[in-house]
């Protein structure tokens, strides 16, 4: 298990209760069911990622519009590279590709995930809302 802030423990519980619509969707329409386990509003370091993947080693942010901003930026680019130093691959997915392209996003993730395991272990993605039926 990765190392974490325990004082992030009881915000962690408070943002799973209240996730964005779009972390919403990724989560009950995809991640949820997902053969590899993810976690949702995970601690990791200093930090509440909003998905992660242990097996994986992988972390999905979801990015609104105020992410755009050059503070917002700088301040990813630091939560990304302290994340990266715990071994971890981290990527950032603008909510407009939720809205826009689902299915798009499902495939992404899942080609990523499958890129990072061995070749024999048995992935069949769930179907998803969007259309997703793996590849």
């Amino acid at each position: 298990m990765k190392t974490y802030n325990k004082a992030n423990i009881p915000l962690a519980k408070e943002l799973r209760k209240n996730m964005t619509r779009h972390e919403k969707h990724l989560w009950y329409d995809f991640l949820r069911s997902y053969p590899i386990r993810f976690q949702r509003q995970k601690p990791l370091g200093n930090y509440i990622v909003d998905f992660y993947c242990a097996k994986a080693k992988l972390v999905i942010e979801l990015d609104g519009s105020g992410h755009y901003t050059e503070m917002q930026l700088l301040k990813d680019a630091e939560r990304t590279k302290d994340l990266e130093e715990l071994d971890l691959s981290v990527i950032r997915i603008p909510n407009y590709l939720i809205d826009k392209n689902f299915n798009g996003v499902c495939i992404y993730i899942d080609a990523l995930i499958k890129s990072t395991l061995p070749p024999s272990t048995p992935l069949t993605p769930p179907s998803t809302d969007g259309g997703y039926k793996g590849a």
